[in-house]
């Protein structure tokens, strides 16, 4: 009977003792998801010079699989702005992976105004590397002047190195910067008479073989094609006419109308390089990054990997026929099936609920100023060169030189600090005493000296966010914005960089592992997706960083 008792006690005591355990396991793994997500690949797409509103303008044109699958099925910020300005290529894929602003990562614009070397440089240049894959200039980059780590990095980071990111655009700067500084590689398009993706040697001597089969299939070639409308061209409701005054031209073209033959156009507009000005330039980056699955074996294992993916084309087809025409509606519909098939390949490839997605813009664009005009909207269209010669009369009249500026770039003057020496006024007075001046000039709406970004914290409005868009190490002395709707553009097209709600506006989707289902008007921010993204991976945040997470995107 004692042994009865002492063996029923000691087989209960075993099932207490393996069910514990087994708690504890479970309650293990579930803390350890808890704490992160670890999703196989993780996707960042940017789409160059998107607005908000295409994807409400053009919802019913797009097919289930490409926007609306990030829409449907994931988490829609609509209320997404850029916190600074200028809201430009350069600083806005910075932003967007640092998680900061020019004022602390360092990219100010596309190119700049070098105080140190007083020459004008490019955000993505570095003539200490060369060019992988072609005998031009175009590969001598790096991330150099990016002065803060990106999420890329911290991800690099976080895996000893063993996670990989691979950096993918047309744009040169719409891979090198998403990179970060330990990319394994960044990939962009060279065009002209070559049409091929190339690289830096900063990332490695020699294009790997994936590569170079890529670039000898003639993948780029077999967009050599007339651009017509994807669906019927009297089914684009959302856009202007096809043919008006507003839209710039190919060379050879006599109007702004499809079809664009770029067969006919081909010599005279750039070869290859006429297809990033297409849609066919987001297609071939959509059958790169594809290829790129394979070809670098991403999202084949439980350490994370990290595919950038910036589409290029859709800016530089903005910039030519604007904001309200049929060439950007149809750049969008064909963008949303470029989407689609990327979209499948990462479930076929990577697996579907094992990678993350979010999708967002560098910038937005305002309308072009002469269509508002004509539509009674206040707006304005300046030649900046023409007030040069009062502003030279008032530096001599103030100053007894011209000398004491030394050069105005990107809206922004900057002085000869020993002119300004010599003179019996202080710096401050000096800034204080051009602003006064230009405030006055046609166009201008406000204008902010160094003295002020320094002495002040701005907490809101446009003040807010050129103190965000400005650097102390780089930025000039005295820093002019224009007023709404007003540019010093070409008369045709759209373009982007003011801090005013069209040019910061862009959309935010969050799709895929760790992701809640849904979407917020609650205001949300560029340097908020890096902070997101670090949350859900449970990662160290970049080390610039301003965003704070979104809360709401992540699964509860």
């Amino acid at each position: 009977m004692t042994k009865r008792i002492l063996s029923s006690f000691l087989t209960v005591a075993s099932i207490v003792l393996c069910t514990s355990q087994g708690f504890g396991q479970q309650k293990s793994k579930a803390g350890n998801e808890q704490l992160k997500t670890n999703p196989k690949l993780v996707v960042g797409i940017v789409v160059d010079q998107m607005r908000y509103d295409y994807i409400t303008r053009f919802y019913h044109q797009y097919g289930d699989d490409g926007f609306k699958r990030l829409v449907d099925k994931g988490f829609n910020c609509k209320n997404n702005h850029y916190n600074y300005a200028p809201t430009t290529t350069g600083p806005g894929h910075a932003s967007i992976y640092t998680g900061a602003t020019p004022a602390s990562h360092g990219v100010i614009a596309n190119s700049w105004y070098d105080k140190t070397t007083g020459e004008d440089v490019y955000c993505a240049g570095d003539d200490s590397y060369e060019s992988v894959g072609t005998e031009s200039d175009a590969g001598k980059m790096s991330p150099h002047r990016m002065v803060v780590t990106t999420i890329t990095d911290q991800l690099r980071l976080a895996t000893q190195m063993r996670g990989k990111t691979i950096a993918i655009a047309i744009k040169d700067r719409g891979a090198v910067l998403p990179g970060g500084h330990t990319a394994n590689a960044a990939y962009w398009y060279h065009g002209s008479d070559e049409g091929k993706f190339i690289t830096s040697s900063f990332y490695m001597s020699k294009l790997p073989k994936w590569i170079d089969d890529f670039n000898s299939s003639n993948a780029a070639e077999k967009y050599k094609k007339p651009w017509t409308t994807l669906k019927p061209i009297d089914s684009y409701l959302e856009s202007g006419t096809d043919d008006n005054a507003y839209e710039g031209l190919f060379k050879g073209e006599k109007s702004p109308v499809f079809p664009h033959d770029l067969t006919k156009l081909w010599d005279d507009n750039g070869k290859y390089s006429l297809l990033s000005a297409t849609p066919y330039g987001n297609s071939l980056t959509a059958d790169f990054a594809i290829a790129a699955l394979d070809g670098e074996k991403l999202g084949t294992d439980d350490i994370p990997d990290f595919l950038a993916v910036s589409f290029s084309s859709t800016d530089y087809v903005g910039h030519k026929y604007g904001v309200n025409s049929k060439e950007v509606e149809d750049v969008y519909l064909r963008l949303d099936e470029d989407l689609a098939r990327f979209f499948k390949a990462l479930d076929k490839k990577v697996g579907q609920g094992e990678y993350t997605v979010f999708l967002t813009a560098d910038h937005a664009g305002m309308d072009n100023a002469a269509y508002l005009m004509d539509s009674k909207i206040p707006a304005g269209s300046i030649k900046w060169d023409d007030s040069k010669p009062k502003f030279d009369e008032f530096l001599k009249y103030t100053f007894g030189t011209t000398d004491v500026v030394k050069t105005f770039s990107n809206y922004q003057f900057f002085l000869e600090q020993d002119v300004v020496k010599k003179l019996d006024m202080s710096l401050k007075e000096v800034q204080e005493a051009i602003a006064v001046e230009v405030l006055n000039y046609e166009g201008v709406e406000h204008v902010y000296t160094a003295n002020q970004l320094w002495q002040n914290e701005y907490t809101e409005g446009v003040a807010h966010l050129i103190q965000n868009g400005y650097n102390q190490k780089r930025s000039g002395d005295v820093i002019v914005v224009l007023k709404p709707d007003y540019v010093s553009y070409s008369d045709t097209g759209s373009t982007h960089g003011s801090p005013f709600s069209y040019d910061t506006h862009t959309p935010l989707l969050f799709y895929g592992k760790g992701i809640h289902q849904g979407s917020t008007v609650t205001r949300t921010e560029i340097p908020d997706i890096a902070a997101t993204m670090a949350s859900l991976l449970g990662i160290a945040f970049p080390s610039g960083v301003t965003g704070k997470p979104i809360v709401e995107v992540l699964e509860r």
